[in-house]
């Protein structure tokens, strides 16, 4: 996506790319700070006041994320983000000298933090299979059938990865039943639920994951701080180091703890935990409100994803309540957020700012380059005001006819 470049009197005022990040929230900043200025030592450090509170707050900050996932403290890894929970996973398993063997099943929609470690594993002789979802326009769009994991696993299939929720057009995936597929194979399995801690129930033992991928910066908390779940009994999951030196974490990944950002971790999932039920059916409301302004008033406006109302076959909802993902058809993604600088959304023009091409998983969905391009994407989050949901409504329609107005595609 080219940077976007915005005159001093048009400022961003309305945040709506949730998806992306979230704002640190002032109770989380609040945890944190005595950990820069007051007990700043190093968690590793034995013998001293600094180093003993500093490791104390680690300890009860684990345990905290560890119960608000329904997981032990020992099989919680801290990271510096999804992005690493996901290649520890992932090449975690496929590395290992002990390993099952070397072909692991995805899906087509996943986030490039799973499928590039995938494709570089590809490279290196591992075999891959990418599962497809369900196309466009269908209820349940984007949703992966279980059964079709069943059938893409092989003798020699030694993990296989799934999304718990997508960050495009938020389709939650069948988990717990995929899980007993894999349950049932002796197969591992890995789920990316960045996009779903803090926002839907995640419970590790119900799901039924061997390993699962979380951050701080999608949940109210601070960037460059993550973890992966790994499950410590029945069975154990043994996992290749990918980053040595000190063996911190059982050597499972080295390194000196990030004592601020793990607390304010802890306090993020904390606040999430204790506000999930009333802001999900916050958020849900002003999506639905939103959905209904922008696809009732701009002719050809279609949702990309599950219908907001779609329920799974076990009766869960289909889609976070806090996504939506217009196709506009004539209208070009990048030009319409030009259009209205007010507001900070994404494009499906690209699945991330260093990539050219248009988003892999509207692709998936069967859309044509030129559908992916004319979307936009829409995150809703804490903060976000009935005030500004009405702006937005607003806006949306207007620069849609202005830019029609003026014959742009």
């Amino acid at each position: 996506m080219r940077p976007i470049l915005l005159p001093d009197d048009l400022l961003v005022t309305i945040y709506l790319d949730n998806h992306a990040t979230t704002r640190c929230d002032p109770r989380v900043v609040a945890a944190m700070l005595p950990f820069f200025s007051e007990d700043y030592g190093n968690a590793g450090s034995v013998g001293h006041g600094f180093g003993e509170r500093a490791r104390e707050a680690v300890d009860r900050s684990r345990q905290q994320i560890a119960a608000a996932i329904g997981a032990s403290a020992d099989e919680v890894v801290f990271t510096s983000g999804a992005t690493e929970s996901n290649n520890l996973a992932i090449r975690g398993v496929a590395e290992r000298p002990r390993r099952r063997g070397d072909h692991l099943v995805s899906v087509q929609t996943e986030h490039r933090a799973v499928l590039d470690p995938l494709a570089r594993l590809a490279a290196r002789g591992w075999r891959v299979t990418l599962l497809g979802v369900e196309q466009h326009g269908l209820p349940l769009a984007g949703w992966l059938d279980p059964q079709k994991v069943a059938e893409a696993i092989q003798d020699d299939t030694c993990l296989v990865s799934v999304m718990l929720a997508g960050n495009e057009i938020g389709v939650v995936q069948p988990i717990a039943e995929i899980a007993a597929v894999c349950r049932a194979r002796g197969v591992l399995l890995h789920c990316d639920a960045t996009q779903a801690v803090g926002k839907i129930p995640v419970d590790v033992r119900s799901l039924g994951v061997d390993l699962m991928s979380f951050t701080a910066h999608k949940l109210y908390g601070p960037k460059g701080i993550g973890a992966l779940y790994a499950r410590g009994r029945d069975p154990v999951v043994r996992l290749e180091p990918q980053i040595f030196g000190g063996g911190q974490q059982g050597g499972r990944r080295s390194g000196t703890l990030n004592v601020p950002g793990i607390v304010g971790f802890a306090a993020a999932v904390g606040l999430c935990v204790e506000e999930l039920e009333s802001e999900a059916a916050r958020q849900g409301a002003l999506r639905d409100r939103l959905a209904d302004a922008v696809l009732g008033s701009i002719a050809g406006a279609e949702l990309c994803g599950p219908a907001l109302d779609a329920k799974t076959p076990s009766g869960a909802p289909a889609r976070l309540p806090n996504n939506l993902n217009v196709a506009f058809g004539d209208v070009d993604g990048e030009s319409l957020m030009l259009a209205m600088p007010q507001l900070a959304v994404s494009s499906g023009a690209a699945c991330s700012s260093t990539d050219p091409e248009p988003s892999h998983v509207l692709r998936a969905l069967g859309l044509s380059p030129e559908q992916a391009r004319a979307t936009l994407r829409i995150g809703l989050g804490r903060f976000t005001t009935a005030e500004e949901v009405e702006t937005a409504a607003a806006l949306i329609p207007q620069a849609v006819a202005k830019l029609r107005g003026m014959g742009r595609t």
